[in-house]
């Protein structure tokens, strides 16, 4: 029997007929889009899906190594299994990586606009250091001054300080609950309209945190305490993430036993229209590839378990 309704108010993408085409999407068809550089890949090993993840990131970095020049990565804090599996394959083979400048997408801030300092067991730059950076050999290390996060004091020079390198090589990132990128969240969209040009060139700011995003961190970050997450984070914008000569996403949300908090909205950014309300849609684009661990690619199916 059907049950028709409205959505809740906090949703920000409204086009139902556009929710209901990519819920239907079967899996087998996922991997189809009808663009050539949007490259969408399936994996269902979680173990191969770190071990791909870390070696694309260690590849660019040695091969920017090889090629005597810097390599510029924006990188995110979750997922975070392949950091330390990227941080042996650099010590194994004794990859020095003082050529290596780390943009961080984001950092959380108070209700004044205040960073998170990097001492706080929340912020991503302890979990940055602690899952990556601690994890390579301090002979092959990246020099601390080319860590960077977009903390209040550089936050309105932060486009400008990737652009002064050469622009990034590479965007890494994840989708959030809303369809985020990075912290750049679905009601941002609103400033914006139809406008997706304009939206496409915005640039870092301070942002308040969507409803969804405070739970989604809340259960994969505060062990579900969404008292405890931060209202605003500083984040990169569409302009950063565009900008990246090359975008490589990668999407773990399973959590077992047939439960994937990202199922639905990774097919509503690879597939819905690209929209400002869906701001992953935007990777649609641009040459992209989006991975996705098998479990998060199954299909959506509506049961009570």
């Amino acid at each position: 029997m059907d049950f028709k309704f409205d959505l809740a108010r906090f949703i920000n993408f409204r086009d139902q007929e556009a929710l209901d085409r990519v819920r239907a999407i079967k899996k087998e068809d996922y991997t189809k889009h009808p663009n050539p550089d949007f490259k969408i890949k399936i994996i269902e090993s979680k173990d191969q899906f770190y071990i791909e993840f870390a070696l694309d990131l260690v590849t660019r970095i040695r091969t920017a190594l090889e090629e005597g020049r810097d390599f510029v990565g924006i990188l995110p804090v979750g997922p975070v299994p392949q950091y330390e599996i990227a941080a042996r394959i650099i010590n194994e083979f004794q990859i020095p990586c003082h050529h290596v400048h780390c943009f961080n997408m984001d950092e959380y801030a108070d209700e004044e606009g205040n960073t998170a300092p990097a001492q706080w067991a929340g912020s991503f730059q302890m979990a940055m250091q602690r899952n990556l950076i601690e994890k390579i050999d301090p002979k092959l290390r990246p020099p601390a001054n080319q860590i960077y996060f977009p903390t209040k004091d550089i936050l309105q020079d932060y486009g400008k300080m990737i652009d002064d390198l050469g622009g990034a090589d590479v965007c890494y990132g994840g989708i959030g609950w809303c369809g985020h990128i990075a912290f750049w969240e679905a009601h941002i969209g609103l400033e914006f309209g139809d406008d997706i040009e304009s939206y496409k060139k915005a640039g870092p700011r301070l942002v308040e945190l969507h409803p969804m995003t405070i739970m989604q961190n809340a259960l994969h970050s505060f062990g579900g305490d969404w008292s405890a997450v931060p209202p605003k984070a500083n984040t990169i914008g569409p302009a950063q993430i565009l900008g990246a000569r090359h975008r490589s996403f990668w999407l773990d949300g399973y959590l077992g036993g047939g439960v994937s908090w990202q199922r639905f909205i990774a097919r509503l950014v690879a597939h819905g229209p690209v929209s400002t309300l869906v701001p992953g849609s935007i990777l649609q684009t641009a040459p992209t590839d989006y991975n996705l661990l098998g479990g998060v690619a199954d299909d959506v199916e509506i049961h009570m378990s």
